[in-house]
């Protein structure tokens, strides 16, 4: 095993990155070699956000970690085990803020297990100031005019005032 280069990868939607993303993407480096960080197309969710801007966004957010470890933000539309095959990883990592967090991670982990028992889920608990940041919830605020400084860097925060502002 000795030489193997640790991959992670740590998929999501990521519309937009908020700072929990970012402190999970951080922790996560001191972990692998190398993280790739999926930004899943996942239609369902309607994003805000295209799926090129929402990659730059990463890109853009996730530059100051490089110290860290190899970062590659890649976006996907495959299975999620499949994406994980293709980027040759060994672990899926995944930040947790509240046991409603946990108790959908378990399910998922389960059946991405019996997809392929190779690849390992690591869980993070979400940092205690970033517990209630959820990408949702910060597009709501942003969209009523309210103050998401606290949320998302200052960059990501302008890429929601202008996008609101065209609307």
């Amino acid at each position: 095993m000795v030489g193997l280069e640790r991959v992670g990868l740590y998929p999501g939607t990521f519309d937009p990155v908020t700072n929990g993303h970012l402190d999970i993407i951080e922790r996560s480096c001191k972990l692998v070699d190398r993280l790739v960080v999926g930004v899943a197309v996942n239609r369902d969710k309607a994003p805000l956000f295209t799926i090129e801007e929402r990659v730059e966004m990463v890109r853009a957010e996730t530059a100051r970690f490089s110290h860290l470890a190899r970062i590659d933000v890649q976006p996907f539309s495959s299975l999620l085990m499949h994406f994980a095959e293709e980027v040759g990883a060994t672990a899926i990592l995944r930040g947790l803020r509240a046991v409603s967090d946990f108790e959908y991670e378990f399910q998922m982990t389960g059946m991405n297990q019996k997809l392929n028992p190779r690849i390992e889920t690591v869980f993070l608990m979400a940092d205690v100031q970033h517990q209630s940041v959820a990408s949702r919830l910060v597009k709501e605020i942003a969209r009523l005019g309210g103050d998401i400084r606290a949320f998302v860097t200052p960059a990501v925060a302008e890429h929601l005032r202008r996008r609101y502002a065209g609307q």
